[in-house]
C-alpha cells in the first residue's frame, strides 16, 4: 500500500500495519479499520481493493466495503468486478448487491454494458432490487445478450420493475431461450401482470423439457389468476414430477377451478404427503361441498401436515 496518510488518530495507529510488507498483516489491519466504521478509512479500503498486490487483501477489502453507498466506493467495487482474481470479483459483486440507493444505481448502470459478461451480469444483479426506472432500457437490451447469466439477471430487473412493455420479450424467452434457467426466470416474470396475452407462453412453458420450468409455469399461472389457465393446469396434475403436480394443485385452488374437483380428490390419496396436503387445501378453496366426504375420510391421514390441511379445508367448506 502506498503511503496514504490521515489526521484521524484511530487510523494513524493502524498505518504501520496497513503499510506492512506482509499481506496477512495488511488484511487484518483492514478488518480493524473497517471495525471503526469511520468514513475516513474509506480511502484506505478503496486503495487496497484496487491496488494491493495480494488477492486475499483485495478480496477482504471488497467484502469490507459492503454497506457503503459513497460514489467512490461504488465505483471502486464496479471496477473490481473485472479483477483478475475470481474471489475478488465475487466479493465485489456481493457488496454491490447489498446497495440500497438510486444514486448508487446510477453509478452502476454504465457497467451493465461492460465487455466482460461477469461484470455485466453482476451490475444487473446489483441494479435489480434498487428498482431504478433507468435500468429498464438497459435490461431490455440485455435480454439479447449472448451470455445466459446476463439474460437471467436482465429478466430479474424487468420482473422487479413490473415492466409491462417487456411482456412480449419475456414470453419469447420463456418459450424459446436455449438456457433452462433463463426460461424459468422469464416464466416467473410473466406473472407481473394479469394479462391473457401471456397464456400461450405459459402453456408452452408448462410442457417444457425442464421440470423446473414447468414448475415455475404452474406457479405463475396461479399468480396471474386467469381461469383460462385451468385446463392446462389440470393436465399438469399428471406431470412426471411431483413438484410440478404440487404447484399445479396449488394454482388450481387459487383459481377456484371447479372442473378440477375430481382430479384433486384423486390426488388426496396420493402416496406423497406434500401432494395430499396441497390437494386438501385446494379442495377447500374450491368451495364445493361435494368434496366433504373425501376430506372427512382423510381426517386420519398419517401425516400431521396433511391432517391440518384437511381440517382447514373442512372448516372452509362447512362455513361456506
Amino acid at each position: 500500500m502506498t503511503d496514504l496518510q490521515t489526521d484521524n488518530p484511530d487510523i494513524q495507529t493502524l498505518l504501520p500495519r496497513l503499510h506492512s510488507s506482509d499481506s496477512g498483516v495488511r488484511r487484518i489491519a483492514l478488518i480493524d479499520l473497517a471495525d471503526l466504521e469511520d468514513p475516513d478509512g474509506l480511502p484506505f479500503l478503496i486503495h487496497a481493493l484496487g491496488q494491493d498486490n495480494a488477492s486475499e487483501v483485495r478480496s477482504e477489502a471488497a467484502r469490507l466495503l459492503e454497506g457503503w453507498e459513497e460514489h467512490e466506493v461504488v465505483s471502486a467495487l464496479c471496477a473490481a468486478l473485472a479483477d483478475a482474481d475470481d474471489k475478488v470479483r465475487a466479493g465485489a459483486a456481493q457488496s454491490l448487491s447489498e446497495l440500497k440507493t438510486a444514486e448508487a444505481g446510477r453509478v452502476i448502470l454504465p457497467w451493465a454494458a461492460h465487455a466482460d459478461a461477469f461484470v455485466r451480469a453482476s451490475a444487473l444483479r446489483a441494479l435489480r432490487e434498487l428498482r431504478l426506472a433507468d435500468s429498464a432500457p438497459v435490461a431490455l437490451l440485455a435480454l439479447e445478450d449472448g451470455d445466459a447469466f446476463v439474460r437471467r439477471e436482465a429478466v430479474g430487473i424487468l420482473g422487479w420493475l413490473k415492466q409491462h412493455s417487456a411482456l412480449p420479450h419475456l414470453a419469447r424467452l420463456a418459450s424459446d431461450d436455449q438456457d433452462a434457467e433463463v426460461r424459468r426466470a422469464a416464466t416467473g416474470a410473466l406473472g407481473l401482470a394479469r394479462d391473457a396475452t401471456v397464456l400461450p407462453a405459459l402453456q408452452t412453458a408448462l410442457t417444457d423439457r425442464a421440470w423446473q420450468v414447468r414448475e415455475e409455469a404452474a406457479t405463475t399461472l396461479g399468480k396471474v389468476g386467469l381461469t383460462e389457465g385451468g385446463p392446462i393446469l389440470l393436465a399438469a396434475l399428471d406431470d412426471d414430477y411431483w413438484q410440478v403436480r404440487l404447484r399445479a394443485a396449488r394454482a388450481l385452488g387459487k383459481l377456484r377451478f371447479a372442473a378440477a374437483l375430481p382430479a384433486l380428490i384423486e390426488v388426496l390419496g396420493h402416496a406423497i404427503s406434500n401432494l395430499r396436503k396441497e390437494a386438501a387445501l385446494a379442495l377447500g378453496e374450491l368451495a364445493d361441498s361435494s368434496a366433504l366426504p373425501a376430506l372427512l375420510a382423510a381426517e386420519n391421514d398419517g401425516d400431521p401436515e396433511v391432517r391440518k390441511a384437511v381440517r382447514i379445508a373442512i372448516a372452509q367448506l362447512q362455513g361456506a
